[in-house]
């Protein structure tokens, strides 16, 4: 079945952000568009507030002044659902509780023709859950957007356990139509990118309720060495403490309280002081007019060492050899089976991090995982209480050497860049063999839904078969809850490799 025709009216019922900008995608597309909100008047508020906003898309020479009058006469609020009838696809994006929605669908199956395509726009209530309410559940499809939806080009789109094939084909199809990039998945808590993204938060919350590092700091190692556009402190300060809390709570609860999905204890302190971000001021930092900004943790200049032996591959570090080599700083390279690691002038070493500790190998500093070590302008290493400060000083100096600003975390283990990508892929891959979404389709929500520099497969493929699983398996033998153990896909993906090479 294809995408809706142009002409077909599409209707979106709850008037709120994400409702508005439903209906402007859908408008600006070409359908006819109804508006419909429970509460009296606000349909006509929101088709006023999409008026101004096509209003600057003209001033920014994005749209004619043609084409915003003539989707301005597309656009009609109504009082009740009966002005709905006639649509082919209705949306709905209204309070975010299933009861409310279902209550909605049954009222709307009584309105719209058999034909008509229903939508609903949860983040994270169960389309299944919410189809049940239906005579014919079959007709249901989740399209999940994101804010905002005239921007944001990812659309999820969710098949419950009863949604039919066609329907949810017409649906992506249609989103497709609208300039969308639509991804297909299976309705399971979080969808995808709910799903696969909590470790991005998780990991950072547990470094610092750990000690490891402060809020600054961390966002600053994931922004400037993992290459993500923004860090978790200062992204769920935008979002809102509360919002994003929220998400991971009924993941987290969907998933029957496994322990890979558990919320923050930290966060939850601060959404009950009411410290929920930018919309409150407070947040994980200070957001009031005058605060001063906090300033990641940089380690003051120390000089570099004379010169560096490497043992054993470096595996996803091996262009730092390149690079101390131009640096000026002599590298000479042994052979080891037992080591992926740089031996510095004061004996001790120099290893990316693994999931192991510093206080277990007194003289070993580790170093963070970077999206691109060329690239990265900032790098992390830690060292516990007992690393001798001549072998700090001198991975310091290695780094900066380099050109990169250089921040002394914790003896965490994973640190932070390296246990966060490590986790993701993880969930990615245990995703795909659950049969929520295929590769594809996973890396394409993570790059476009929250704006990943690559999605999990293809970091998967760059860092090597087994270096994520053997990384999640040392952290969980340091803590053996659960949270780390390696899923079984992972486990499969790295000794599926093992077989092929002869590895008995």
């Amino acid at each position: 079945m294809t995408a809706l025709d142009l002409s077909s009216p599409v209707a979106v019922v709850g008037t709120g952000t994400m409702g508005q900008g439903i209906a402007q995608v859908a408008l600006t597309a070409g359908h006819p568009v109804r508006l419909y909100d429970a509460v009296a008047g606000r349909a006509g508020e929101a088709a006023a507030a999409i008026g101004a906003r096509l209003d600057r898309l003209v001033e920014k020479d994005r749209l004619t002044a043609a084409e915003r009058d003539a989707a301005r006469a597309r656009l009609a609020p109504v009082d009740t659902l009966a002005g709905l009838a006639d649509c082919a696809l209705v949306v709905e994006a209204v309070l975010e509780r299933l009861d409310v929605k279902q209550d909605l669908m049954r009222a709307l199956e009584d309105v719209v023709g058999e034909d008509c395509l229903l939508a609903t726009n949860t983040s994270s209530l169960s389309v299944t859950a919410i189809g049940a309410a239906l005579r014919n559940p079959g007709r249901l499809v989740g399209l999940h957007f994101f804010n905002p939806a005239p921007l944001l080009p990812l659309v999820e789109v969710v098949s419950g356990f009863a949604t039919d094939v066609t329907s949810a084909t017409r649906a992506y199809e249609t989103a497709r139509l609208w300039g969308k990039t639509p991804v297909a998945c299976a309705d399971t808590p979080g969808f995808i990118v709910n799903r696969i993204a909590r470790p991005f938060y998780a990991e950072a919350f547990a470094v610092h309720e750990a000690q490891g590092a402060d809020p600054a700091t961390i966002d600053a190692i994931l922004r400037e060495s993992g290459g993500f556009r923004m860090g978790a402190f200062e992204l769920t300060d935008l979002i809102g403490q509360d919002v994003n809390e929220s998400v991971t709570h009924s993941v987290w609860q969907a998933f029957f309280q496994d322990v890979r999905f558990t919320p923050s204890l930290s966060q939850r302190r601060l959404v009950e002081s009411g410290h929920l971000g930018r919309k409150t001021g407070q947040g994980w930092f200070d957001h009031r007019d005058g605060a001063e900004r906090a300033e990641p943790h940089t380690a003051e200049k120390r000089r570099p060492p004379a010169y560096v032996i490497a043992e054993g591959d470096l595996g996803p570090a091996s262009e730092l050899l390149a690079m101390i080599r131009e640096a000026g700083i002599p590298v000479r390279e042994e052979d080891e089976d037992n080591g992926m690691r740089l031996v510095l002038p004061s004996g001790g070493q120099l290893a990316l991090a693994d999931g192991q500790t510093s206080v277990e190998f007194r003289d070993v500093v580790y170093f963070d995982l970077a999206l691109d070590y060329r690239k990265a302008t900032r790098i992390a290493v830690s060292a516990s209480q007992d690393t001798p400060q001549q072998t700090l000083s001198e991975a310091i100096g290695l780094f900066q050497a380099l050109g990169k600003d250089v921040s002394v975390i914790g003896d965490v283990p994973g640190m932070i860049v390296a246990r966060t990508v490590a986790r993701i892929v993880d969930l990615a891959h245990d995703a795909v063999a659950k049969g929520v979404a295929t590769e594809e389709d996973i890396d394409t929500a993570m790059r476009l839904g929250v704006n990943y520099p690559l999605g999990p497969f293809e970091w998967s493929r760059r860092l090597g078969r087994v270096w994520a699983h053997d990384l999640l398996e040392e952290l969980h033998l340091r803590e053996p809850s659960g949270r780390y153990a390696p899923s079984l896909a992972l486990y499969r993906y790295g000794h599926s490799a093992d077989k092929r090479e002869g590895t008995p």
